[in-house]
């Protein structure tokens, strides 16, 4: 398989940062879900907190090298091919990943920096974005938390058009991100 999209299936490189993107996805949601269960200021909770924002700021240096990946070679279309109506709703879902991808770290950084909190990453702390403001960082949690929701159903939609795809239009949708599938 060649790393690059082909006119039939996606690359090596688009399917694996799709499903490593999957996987920190799943991580920093569980790390949001789980720190409810822990007392405020224990360790344990700290920790998730912390991991939830590297798991997020790595999601948004990823989907760039997406969108890069993306520019470099079309998409593969699919066979056979859906209806119209399909397609746009198909690139609507897509736009709106895209934008959950890049918006909510995005958000994230900016509520740890207006917050005047640090910004780790992976043994690095990333420099504030904004100076520090409360009242901002409060605003600007509420819409990370309201792109964290919509993105739960962002998300299941995505997974659900893909099974139909597969089982009920039985096209090549699910198959062309399938690793290993020459």
């Amino acid at each position: 398989m060649t790393w690059k999209n082909t006119p039939s299936r996606y690359g090596s490189l688009s399917i694996a940062l799709h499903w490593l993107m999957l996987a920190l996805i799943v991580g920093l949601y569980a790390c949001i879900e789980l720190k409810g269960n822990f007392p405020k200021g224990s360790e344990t909770r700290e920790l998730l907190k912390q991991w939830h924002f590297m798991l997020g700021l790595g999601v948004f240096a990823l989907v760039w090298l997406r969108v890069f990946a993306r520019l470099l070679a079309p998409t593969p279309g699919i066979e056979p091919a859906p209806q119209g109506w399909q397609k746009a709703l198909g690139q609507l879902m897509h736009l709106a990943l895209y934008a959950l991808m890049i918006g909510a770290p995005l958000a994230g950084w900016l509520v740890l920096s207006a917050a005047g909190k640090p910004i780790p990453f992976f043994g690095l702390e990333l420099p504030a974005l904004i100076g520090k403001n409360p009242d901002l960082a409060g605003e600007i949690k509420e819409w990370h938390e309201l792109a964290g929701t919509f993105g739960y159903w962002l998300i299941g939609l995505h997974a659900a058009a893909a099974l139909f795809h597969h089982f009920i239009s039985r096209d090549n949708t699910f198959i062309r991100m399938l690793p290993g599938r020459g």
